[in-house]
């Protein structure tokens, strides 16, 4: 696997405030293993790039062409108006709250598992 891919999906995957974890769980792999994918010690196949590219709601293509530089020049543009007012690029807006909701839903999910994890350990030993 060509190290430009194993680094692409690294920073996708940090973009998106994706852990190890999370995306080995969603792999059906250990988080080791997952890791392994991003030092580009396991051999990666076509079918678990696209399966990569699924969790991270990525193409295939979007992974191999992804230039972190070129994304966050885009992303970061200011710009000045004549009343001296300054805003950031708009265009992105959407993209800054999908971030935002990616990360939401990853915060609430992790919310539900340790209520259920407390839940489960109040049964068994009781309230403390």
């Amino acid at each position: 696997m060509p190290a430009t891919i194993k680094n692409k999906i690294k920073s996708i995957r940090e973009l998106k405030n994706y852990t190890q974890e999370y995306m080995a769980e969603r792999l059906g792999v250990t988080q080791a293993g997952y890791s392994k994918i991003e030092k580009g010690k396991t051999s990666l196949s076509y079918d678990k790039l696209v399966e990569i590219g699924r969790i991270l709601d990525v193409s295939v293509e979007d992974i191999i062409s992804f230039d972190y530089h070129r994304y966050f020049n885009n992303f970061n543009k200011i710009t000045a108006n004549n009343n001296g007012s300054i805003s950031i690029n708009t265009d992105n807006t959407s993209a800054l709250k999908e971030l935002y909701e990616d990360k939401i839903g990853l915060l609430e999910k992790l919310l539900n598992r340790t209520e259920n994890e407390l839940h489960r350990y109040k049964e068994k030993f009781g309230e403390i």
